[in-house]
């Protein structure tokens, strides 16, 4: 199976679960990685500025009152993943964080047989939220609970990111007084 019919069917299993209200997910969407701005006002407000776009694998986001507000992104790849993918996915990661500095980030690699999760990912994915690995084209039942799971979290943890960063020069905002990014690992059955 090629990479991108393979993404469709994980983006299927997505679209066919709830994964929370005005929640969507699509494929191959291209969203800003950069921002360049060319002039200024004489007041120093934006006059002209361009955008760059990267293709993303998978999108999941959310539709709020006439606005998109982008939560997941997930890239693909299929059985092998070289050091290189690793890190082109990373700074394409960091890229889009610059940009919309709550959205989730992570790489599902399918069909990847008994091969757990390659030693690539944790060395040089230092900029993914998430890494999933699914042992075959199809997820098994136990692969699709994990993963659901997985992605429902990651829109839980973009939501709260986005309050705290709108919020975080209210008078009235929370204080919190401390921030664990969990370290969570599943072993292959």
């Amino acid at each position: 199976m090629k990479e991108n019919d393979w993404t469709r069917s994980i983006c299927k299993i997505l679209q066919a679960e709830d994964l929370g209200k005005n929640v969507f997910v699509e494929v191959f969407r291209k969203l800003p990685y950069a921002f360049e701005v060319k002039s200024f006002s004489e007041d120093w407000k934006i006059k002209e500025q361009d955008e760059t776009l990267f293709e993303t694998d998978m999108l999941i986001y959310e539709k709020q009152e006439g606005r998109i507000v982008p939560r997941v992104i997930i890239e693909s790849k299929v059985e092998d993943i070289t050091t290189h993918d690793a890190i082109t996915y990373s700074h394409k990661a960091i890229s889009h964080k610059n940009v919309i500095p709550f959205v989730r980030y992570g790489i599902m690699c399918g069909n990847r047989e008994t091969y757990p999760l390659p030693g690539r990912l944790f060395r040089h994915g230092t900029n993914f939220d998430f890494l999933f690995s699914f042992v075959g084209y199809e997820p098994t039942a136990f692969e699709k609970e994990a993963f659901i799971e997985m992605i429902k979290k990651e829109i839980r943890y973009s939501r709260q990111f986005e309050e705290i960063l709108s919020n975080s020069r209210s008078k009235d905002r929370k204080r919190y007084f401390m921030l664990q990014k969990d370290f969570h690992l599943m072993e292959m059955e």
